[in-house]
Parts: structure tokens; C-alpha cells; sequence
């Protein structure tokens, strides 16, 4: 942007600019003043007279039915463009560039940037606002219903105040009367109740007494029986210590006897340990001997178990004297006499 103009093409820019500079004050001439509701045209002006007079009566013609904001909406722009072809044709005229419109340019949009987001926060005041309101109408609605509950419920309560008072006044007087009568009963109950502890008093006082001399006798009762129990206890001392002196003497007596029974105990152990000896080698021995039988009878029956076997198979196969062969007659008839008998 720094580019310098050609100065034909700076000589066009600035009558374009020119020509826009004065079509704004002609603008300017023809708007109506907003706070009187007419139209005031500038009589001094002489430039582009016709272009004038055609635009205020247009504007004659259409400016009734145009708002004032819309009106001072136009004029603020009028204004920031005539400003702003101003300072550039200043600057053309000068130095040849246009900085001053593309920093005046950024400006503007910061500026209505700032102005969107003021106007959207605005709107998002409004609408917050009016969920607020809204909120706020079901809110007194609510609380309309809830007094009007709570009227009912006030009501309600009075009535059960009204029969509470009532209730409490009868119960109030059912307690007086019946604590009079409770404080008679327990007067007469006291009463009764002192003549007996009296009584029960002169009775414990009796006893009292009964018991001093009963203690007082049993005292010198105790005293008696002390005095006689020393005396046994001397006595039984006295037999006690010649007890003792007999006994010692037995004691004596039984450690000379125990020593000796210990040597005939030894001596008669010395002699079951030698028969003890003599049992068991008879026992052994008469255990081989029963032994040694049964071996032999297992083998003599053993014996004969095996000559039966032999000769059953001796028989039964036909071997030695036990062939088979024709035999004498005389033999069968023999045998034949045996089997009878």
C-alpha cells in the first residue's frame, strides 16, 4: 500500500473524492432536522444548486415517513465518510497515499465489533430477563398458592387451638381436683404410716433393750467359758508336751525297728531275686520241653499222614504185595469169613 500514484491517477482519485466530498454537504443540506420533524435546506450554498433542490424535494417527499433513528443513523455515517474523504484527500494531496483510510477502516470495525458485542449481550440480557420475569410469575403464582395453603392451614390450626384451649382447660381442672384429692389421700396415708413407724419404734426399742442384756449376759457368759477353756488349754499343754516325749520315744523306737525290718527286706529281696532266677530258667526249660513234644508229635503225625498216603497209593495203583492176580480160592473164602465178621 505503500505504492505511490501516478499523478494523473492522483488528479482522477481526488475529483472522484471531490465530487463524493460535495455530494455529502448537498447531503448534508438536505436532511431534516430530527428534533423539529422538517426539512432545513442551506440557502448559502451555491454549488450544484439543481442537484440540491431535486434532493430535498425528494427528501420532501420521503422523509415524513422515516424514522429519527434511522435519520441520525445516516447522519453519523455521513458524517464519519465526509470525515474520513477529508483527511484522505488531505493525505493524497500531500504525500500521495491513502494510510489514513485503511487505519481509520480498522478502527471503524473494532468499533462496531465492540458495538455487535455490546448489542449481543444486550440480547442475552434481554432473554435472561425474560426467562427471569417468567420464572418470577411462576414463582408469585407458587407462593400465591402456598399463602393460600398456608391461610388454610392457619385457619385449620386456630380451630385446633380453639379445641386445644378447651381440652386444656378441662384436664386442667381434672388435675386440680384430682392432686387435692391424691394430697388428702397421701395426708391420711402419711398419717397412718407415722402411727405405725412408732409403733415399729417403741417395738425396736424393746428389742433394743432385750438385746443390752442379752449381750450383757452373753458377755460374762464368754468370760466364764474363757477362763475354763485356759484352763483346759494349760491342761492339754501339759499332756501335749508329754505326748510329744512319748511319741518321740516310739519314733525312736520305729527308726531302730524300720532299720532293721529294711536289712530283712533287702536280705528277702536278695532271695525272691534268686528264686525269681530259678522260676523263670525252670519256666524256660519246661518251655523247650513242651516245645520239643510238639515238634515230635507234629512229626509222628506227620509221619503217618505221609505212610496213609503211601499206602492208599500203593492200593490204589496195585503196587508191591498189593497187585492184582488171580487168588486162591482158600484166600477168598478166608476173606470172605473176615468180612462177615
Amino acid at each position: 500500500m505503500a505504492e505511490q500514484w501516478s499523478s494523473v491517477e492522483r488528479l482522477r482519485l481526488i475529483a472522484v473524492l471531490q465530487d463524493c466530498e460535495d455530494q455529502l454537504a448537498v447531503l448534508e443540506n438536505i436532511m431534516p432536522n430530527t428534533s423539529m420533524g422538517h426539512l432545513e435546506v442551506d440557502s448559502t450554498c451555491t454549488a450544484h444548486s439543481s442537484v440540491r433542490k431535486k434532493a430535498a424535494q425528494q427528501c420532501q417527499a420521503e422523509g415524513a415517513g422515516v424514522p429519527s433513528d434511522s435519520l441520525a443513523q445516516v447522519e453519523y455515517d455521513r458524517n464519519f465518510v465526509a470525515e474520513v474523504i477529508t483527511n484522505l484527500l488531505k493525505e493524497l494531496r500531500v504525500t500521495g497515499t491513502f494510510h489514513t483510510l485503511l487505519s481509520t477502516i480498522e478502527e471503524e470495525k473494532e468499533r462496531k465489533a465492540r458495538i455487535r458485542d455490546f448489542i449481543l449481550r444486550e440480547e442475552e440480557g434481554r432473554r435472561r430477563t425474560k426467562t427471569l420475569q417468567r420464572e418470577l410469575v411462576d414463582i408469585r403464582k407458587e407462593k400465591v398458592v402456598e399463602l393460600q395453603r398456608c391461610d388454610e392451614m392457619i385457619a385449620h390450626l386456630k380451630d385446633q387451638l380453639q379445641e386445644t384451649k378447651a381440652r386444656t382447660e378441662l384436664e386442667m381442672k381434672y388435675v386440680s381436683r384430682s392432686s387435692e384429692l391424691q394430697v388428702y389421700q397421701e395426708q391420711k396415708l402419711n398419717s397412718m404410716k407415722e402411727k405405725e413407724l412408732e409403733a415399729e419404734l417403741m417395738r425396736m426399742q424393746q428389742k433394743l433393750e432385750e438385746e443390752r442384756c442379752s449381750h450383757i449376759e452373753m458377755e460374762r457368759f464368754l468370760k466364764e467359758d474363757q477362763s475354763a477353756l485356759e484352763e483346759k488349754l494349760e491342761m492339754w499343754m501339759e499332756r501335749y508336751e508329754k505326748d510329744m516325749e512319748d511319741k518321740q520315744q516310739e519314733l525312736n523306737t520305729m527308726k531302730n525297728n524300720r532299720a532293721s525290718t529294711l536289712a530283712q527286706l533287702q536280705e528277702l529281696a536278695k532271695q525272691y531275686r534268686e528264686s525269681e532266677q530259678v522260676v523263670i530258667a525252670d519256666r524256660v526249660e519246661k518251655e523247650n520241653l513242651r516245645r520239643e513234644r510238639e515238634k515230635e508229635d507234629m512229626e509222628w503225625a506227620a509221619a503217618i499222614k505221609v505212610q496213609s498216603w503211601w499206602r492208599g497209593s500203593m492200593v490204589r495203583q496195585g503196587l508191591g504185595p498189593f497187585k492184582t492176580g488171580k487168588k486162591p480160592k482158600a484166600k477168598e473164602g478166608k476173606k470172605g469169613k473176615k468180612k462177615k465178621k
